[in-house]
């Protein structure tokens, strides 16, 4: 009975020995001391013994040497002890578990056989049971026999081997987790193993369905093949004999049927996904054996379909690509029709629009097909190019996208296919659609990053530069939607990174790019392209191979077509960068050098002329509109400076002023730009051209007739060339040199602007354009310094034209720029020799402050601050201003006597004592220039007006405006700074500038205090022959002011008396005049108190001269306020 039962087990033997030592009684068999030089059947033997322990037989000589073995008692009690409590079921069976693990670890000894089979019947019936066991315990128990695999490898991987093949009910989830423990483990050891663990993996796929138990096996079975694959891969002898190995692809390729059959209709998405791992590496093994091929390719479409079935496709993506990888290591030629299947699904899938494939996802789907492109390159070719004429965008999106990918390769059997692709994707080159354009920009930039010498068959170059202009023209149109407007942007974008990312320095470029390139420099659609075109223009150029090497791949035939005639010149390349590089920054200054600097260098005049030419040429034809225009003018102006030949200058000079518009700001400017630039270095050249011109359009001599036609002498466009030339003239000042400046300002320069002023309308423009001029005149004729003196009668003659635009510009009038011109100008002109007259000097300077300082009225301040332009005007006001503090300065410097002031205190005085507040607030900041300009020259002589001065502005600390009263209290300061210089003396100031601050103080009551504080400040440094004039100026306050402005005069009145009541008794005879004639205002309530109290102080230090004076009769004009004060002093003080 034994004998039947071993019988199988003996013939198992013999079929694994068999291959080393032959079979029984066929062929001559090795003796036994030779069998031991086979590892493989030392493997085996090992092997056995777990065999025949599953089934309680172990060899005769295994036990005898067991048997002998001194064991340690410890260990060996310690199990026993934990597989009692297991088989009594005493205690936590997991804990259990855990505890014999660690004793099967953590020691070096061996349990007995007996032990062992006990252990593992134990640990099978809750590793394998039904139901009623918990996942805890399971995993323990399976813990517990991977640590027993470490001593008794062979009896545990029986023992699971039996369980696997076991057809009654048990559940084989946490078998299969062991197993996949174990190969993590024991991976070596496991090999052995692994035509028995396919067949037992077989019997599970018939009893599965589907759940948990199908996910596990299957990933057993993609671990244990990926072993396989390593021992099949790794070059080393293989551990199976060739029979072995057979039996191997034999339960593999029936394992594979059986998943099929069995697994392949899974409903759960998860059990699909698994199902396709473990399909894709059985396929992958079954590819290694020549006599599987055949089955692998008529099951290898089972992979393609699940596209079709399952919902997340990046596992049959990575299962097709894992496959296709491991097609490269065996000698298998690939079925045409499995290939047209396999790349159709794949391109299918990336074409596909309505699928949000992830980055990873779409390089997954490339790299299949360029898997499938390696075996197949001809087929792969032509695939792609059929999706080409397709109709889907998406296909033919991602057929250029496989292109550009096929063009990055290093494949030589992909890349001598590239001239044929290169050649037929002109066909889609016209296609309007827009991701379609942007497909195959991506391709020339994939193409030119790698494969240039491919480039021939068709100009990519080319197509760039069409495409940018084909963007530029739909965006100009303006007839794209918002969405169609940002998508033609992105795409030339795209084109100006792919010129942007050249290599120049790669073979075949130079050919491929040089000289045609320049082609695209001068076409204005190319505009936006320059950047990138200068620089590979600039790299190309500065190869030292270019003119040695590659000079002789270039096109003989394209380079003197290119060179010849009108078509590419030079002077045109260089003209067209000029201008795109200047035309964004017309005011620049930078180009203009660079080309001066370029000239000096070439010192061609043929060369020049030529380039002078073709900018003349370009300006013509440039709309007014365009922003190249305003460079283009100074552009031509810098090359005509730097002509020798005078008549060419002329020429066109003359051509393009008969030629601008003046009347567009633009074009006026630009004519004066073009002269300027000229004179630098042509300067009669330019003027003598100007006069000429000048002289044409007064008189009416010898005009074109095109100029006859289009500007009649009386014309807008013909008043507005005047004013331009005028506002040149100024400009040719400016650039002249000392020497020029002297022979030709006066009669020439100015004789033409006086000219051409004469013969244009008055308007606003030419006013402007002609006090612009006289300023930088002026201003250029002072800039040469030295003793040069300027002709008296012109300068008298400008003098008068200034004079009289400021009287039409005051009163009445809304606010204008030309005041603050004429006040520039007569800055300017003030400052040359000989300086001006008294007389005029002092009416100039009165009607400048009228106009500046009184204008405007307070019913027009407030219709300006009500209206849109209001920051425009006060900002006007502000810097005229300014302006007429500048002149003050500048007749202070060439005015030294005192007849100045002695004209300027009056004009101050009307305004500041104004009950307008602007106007009052004005007068006090042009006094506060004034001041300051005085105190910086050091004026002494501003000391006798020192009095009438602080009786002017003493009143205005408490003006309602805080900007007056601040002016007001730093005009105060500057006079006390002054008048100590000139006493040379130090002034007791005190703290003065908290007492300013005080003055933003909005309590009236709080700036009477602070103005009080002030008063004792400057009436202690008061000097006491300057009493008169103090009390005038404080007169004029009282009987004209109103409100705190008289308050505060009286506070300053008595604080002066009662300091200085002693000393002034040579001045009380005019104080009572001057009080006297104060009773006569219609303010009597508000300052009746101060003169009473002033009366009282004076009478109690001057009691003889008070009362003789009251004594006298009264006069006629005397009020009757006087009158009564006069009869209460006489009753009080007679007696």
């Amino acid at each position: 009975m034994s004998q039947l039962l071993l019988s199988p087990l003996w013939q198992r033997w013999e079929r694994w020995l068999s291959p080393l030592v032959g079979r029984a009684g066929s062929e001559p068999r090795e003796s036994v001391v030779s069998i031991w030089k086979h590892p493989a059947v030392m493997e085996r033997l090992r092997a056995l013994r777990g065999l025949f322990a599953c089934v309680g037989c172990v060899p005769r000589r295994t036990r005898r040497r067991e048997s002998g073995r001194v064991e340690s008692p410890v260990p060996v009690c310690a199990v026993n002890l934990l597989l009692q409590r297991l088989q009594d079921q005493e205690g936590d069976r997991a804990q259990a578990y855990c505890e014999l693990e660690h004793v099967l670890r953590e020691d070096d000894s061996c349990p007995p056989c007996g032990v062992v089979n006990r252990l593992l019947a134990e640990v099978s019936q809750d590793l394998t049971a039904a139901q009623g066991v918990m996942d805890s315990v399971r995993t323990a128990a399976s813990n517990v026999l991977v640590a027993l695999a470490r001593t008794h490898f062979s009896l545990v991987m029986a023992e699971l081997q039996g369980h696997l093949k076991a057809t009654r009910e048990m559940s084989k989830e946490f078998v299969l987790i062991t197993l996949s423990k174990l190969f993590s483990i024991y991976a070596p050891q496991c090999i052995s193993f692994v035509w028995l663990t396919l067949a037992g993996l077989r019997s599970v796929v018939g009893q599965v369905r589907s759940g948990r138990t199908l996910r596990i096996a299957c990933a057993v079975v993609k671990q244990w093949l990926e072993g396989v694959k390593v021992h099949l891969y790794s070059g080393k002898q293989c551990p199976w004999p060739d029979t072995e190995k057979e039996q191997i692809y034999k339960n593999l390729y029936q394992l594979f049927c059986s998943v099929l059959s069995n697994w392949q209709d899974c409903k759960e998405e998860k059990d699909k996904q698994a199902v396709l791992g473990a399909v894709a590496s059985m396929l992958t093994v079954l590819l290694q054996e020549e006599l599987q091929q055949k089955h692998v390719w008529e099951h290898v479409l089972w992979l393609v379909h699940q596209y079709q079935d399952v919902q997340d496709t990046c596992m049959v993506t990575k299962s097709l690509s894992i496959f296709l990888e491991a097609l490269e290591g065996v000698q298998s030629v690939i079925p045409k029709d499995k290939f047209l299947a396999i790349t159709r699904a794949v391109f299918y899938q990336l074409s596909d629009d309505t699928k949000q494939h992830s980055e990873a996802d779409r390089a997954e789907l490339t790299h299949c097909i360029m898997l499938q492109a390696r075996f197949c390159p001809e087929e792969m070719v032509l695939f792609l190019q059929s999706q080409l004429g397709g109709e889907r965008e998406a296909g033919c999106v991602a057929a250029l996208g496989l292109l550009g990918a096929l063009a990055r390769s290093d494949e030589p059997a992909i890349t001598e296919k590239l001239p044929q692709i290169v050649e037929a994707m002109q066909c889609v080159c016209s296609d309007p659609r827009t991701q379609v354009r942007k497909a195959i920009l991506h391709f020339i930039k994939d193409l030119l990053s790698s494969n240039t010498w491919s480039c021939s068959a068709w100009d990519v170059v080319g197509h760039i530069f069409s495409e940018f202009s084909r963007t530029t023209g739909r965006r100009a149109a303006g007839d794209v939607s918002a969405q169609e407007a940002q998508e033609e942007g992105a795409l030339q974008e795209l084109c100006m990174d792919i010129l942007e990312s050249l290599d120049v320095s790669m073979r075949g470029m130079t050919k491929l790019l040089w000289p045609r390139l320049l082609l695209y420099v001068v076409p204005a659609q190319y505009t936006g392209m320059l950047i990138p075109v200068s620089r590979c223009v600039q790299a190309l150029a500065e190869r030292g191979d270019l003119t040695v090497q590659e000079i002789e791949e270039l096109d003989p035939h394209f380079l003197s077509s290119m060179f010849q005639g009108p078509l590419l010149t030079p002077q045109i390349l260089l003209a067209r960068l000029l201008v795109v590089a200047g035309s964004p920054f017309a005011g620049s200054e930078l180009q203009a050098a660079f080309l001066r600097a370029s000239l000096d260098i070439v010192e061609d005049e043929a060369w020049t002329k030529a380039l002078s030419c073709e900018l003349s040429r370009q300006l013509s034809s440039c709309p007014s509109s365009s922003g190249e225009k305003s460079f283009l003018y100074k552009a031509l102006g810098t090359i005509l400076g730097t002509c020798k030949e005078v008549l060419h200058v002329q020429e066109k000079l003359l051509q393009h002023l008969e030629e601008a518009n003046a009347e567009e700001a633009s074009e006026a400017q630009g004519m004066i730009s073009l002269l300027s630039h000229a004179a630098e270095s042509n300067f009669h050249t330019v003027l003598d051209t100007l006069t000429m011109f000048a002289s044409r359009l007064c008189k009416g001599r010898c005009l074109k007739a095109f100029l006859l036609t289009q500007m009649e002498l009386n014309s807008k466009r013909a008043h507005a060339t005047r004013s331009a030339l005028i506002l040149a003239h100024g400009s040719l000042a400016l650039q002249a040199s000392k020497e020029q400046l002297l022979a030709r300002l006066e009669g020439d320069i100015v004789g033409n602007i006086l000219l051409l002023y004469s013969c244009s309308c008055r308007d606003l423009q030419n006013k402007l354009a002609l006090v612009q001029s006289i300023t930088d005149c002026s201003s250029a004729f002072h800039a040469v310094g030295g003793s040069a003196c300027f002709n008296t009668s012109l300068k008298g003659k400008l003098l008068e034209i200034l004079m009289d635009l400021m009287k039409k510009y005051y009163l009445g009038t809304p606010v204008s720029p030309v005041p603050l011109k004429v006040v520039l100008a007569l800055e300017q002109l003030s400052k040359l020799k000989p300086s001006l007259g008294s007389k005029d000097a002092c009416e100039m300077l009165a009607l400048c402050c009228k106009n500046v300082v009184t204008h405007p009225s307070a019913e027009m301040m407030l219709k300006i601050r009500e209206s849109q332009q209001a920051a425009q005007y006060l900002k006007l006001q502000q810097t005229s201003l300014k302006a007429l503090g500048r002149l003050m300065v500048v007749l202070l410097e060439t005015e030294t006597t005192c007849r100045f002031f002695q004209n300027i205190v009056p004009v101050l005085q009307r305004s500041v004592t104004s009950n307008n507040a602007w106007e009052r607030r004005r007068a006090l900041q042009t006094c506060s220039q004034l001041l300051a300009a005085c105190e910086e020259l050091q004026r002494g002589d501003v000391c006798e007006y020192f009095g009438s001065l602080v009786g002017l502005l003493a009143p205005l600390t408490c003006d309602p405006m805080p900007t007056s009263r601040q002016f007001a209290a730093t005009c105060l300061s500057s006079l006390l700074r002054i008048q100590a210089k000139a006493a040379n003396r130090i002034i007791e100031t005190g703290d003065i500038g908290s007492l300013c601050k005080g003055l933003d103080d909005c309590n009236t009551i709080s700036q009477l205090q602070t103005s009080s504080q002030l008063a004792r400040i400057v009436c202690r440094n008061f000097p006491l022959e300057r009493t008169a004039d103090y009390l005038m100026a404080i007169k004029e306050t009282l009987r004209k002011g109103k409100g705190m402005r008289v308050r505060a005069a009286g506070k300053w009145m008595i604080t002066f008396l009662q300091m200085y009541r002693k000393d002034i008794c040579w001045n009380v005879l005019p104080i009572l005049h001057i009080l006297r004639s104060c009773t006569s205002s219609t303010q009597q309530s508000t300052f009746m108190p101060f003169l009473c109290q002033a009366v009282v102080i004076l009478i109690r230090c001057h009691k003889e001269v008070v009362i003789d004076n009251f004594s006298r009769l009264l006069g006629p004009t005397d009020s009757e306020m006087w009158r009564r004060i006069r009869e209460f002093c006489l009753q009080r003080w007679s007696r």
